[in-house]
């Protein structure tokens, strides 16, 4: 068992970081837990008492720097989102995930505010995490074809690109599937941000790859392609004649001319 000096040293080589309970747990002896719960929990109050680490959430700390102690919670927690972000995302699902919806074209438009809700696509995880002012939310994608029920993880991530922020790697959903993931309306999305929309059409119209969107219309993408076919009308015409023919090849599918939701 490790001594209290000894987890302040191995902590203090993992400043500027977040850790889990279950990180102390690893520290001392992992294959122990029910016999340190009381001494790991003694820890955790001592550690706090002299400021080694900070609470942000039940279990969930912050191996400051000095100067952090001058934040308030708030810009705390902000300064410290993508690491957590991060941490969360490992600790539940390891590297099959990508970040999806409106964040997800936010970031291929680097854009890396801190979202107060972001969502994770993953293979089999539905859960969503409160912290502070913020929500993250894991959350499985599926699509019923011919009355069965398809998990589309496997097929989805196939389209994602791996972005670095902060020295931090996140997979993120594709240009393309960011742009109709951010034309959806859902119950973690409500409502479309027309302006993000309209912004990347006009950066990336020219370099959008057509095969990709011709391969997403599969998976339930309807109103997104009707709604980005309106958008794109007055920006770029060969995007407007693609999700126009699109539409045309799978089935003729026009849905309130795309304006719902708008």
């Amino acid at each position: 068992m490790l001594s209290f000096n000894k987890i302040v040293n191995k902590m203090l080589k993992k400043w500027w970081n977040i850790i889990f309970k279950e990180d102390i747990f690893d520290m001392i002896d992992p294959e122990q837990k029910e016999k340190y719960q009381s001494y790991v929990d003694k820890t955790i109050y001592r550690l706090k008492a002299e400021k080694i680490i900070i609470p942000i959430k039940s279990w969930v700390y912050i191996i400051p720097e000095l100067w952090d102690f001058d934040f308030n919670e708030i810009d705390l927690l902000e300064k410290y989102y993508l690491k957590l972000l991060k941490k969360y995302i490992s600790f539940y699902v390891g590297s099959s995930y990508f970040i999806s919806g409106k964040k997800s074209l936010e970031l291929q438009l680097k854009d890396y505010s801190v979202p107060e809700k972001i969502s994770i696509i993953n293979r089999s995880l539905n859960k969503k995490i409160k912290v502070g002012n913020y929500e993250i939310i894991f959350k499985t994608i599926s699509w019923n074809l011919d009355g069965k029920k398809i998990n589309l993880f496997a097929k989805l991530s196939s389209f994602t690109d791996t972005l670095s922020i902060d020295s931090l790697e996140f997979k993120v959903a594709s240009l393309e599937l960011a742009l109709l993931e951010a034309s959806v309306i859902s119950i973690w999305e409500t409502w479309i941000d027309i302006n993000l929309l309209n912004k990347a059409i006009k950066k990336y119209a020219k370099v959008f790859k057509k095969e990709v969107f011709r391969e997403l219309w599969k998976y339930k993408f309807i109103m997104s392609f009707n709604r980005l076919k309106e958008l794109s009308k007055n920006i770029d015409k060969d995007l407007y004649e693609l999700f126009l023919d699109i539409i045309k090849q799978n089935g003729w599918l026009f849905i309130g001319e795309g304006l719902r939701g708008f």
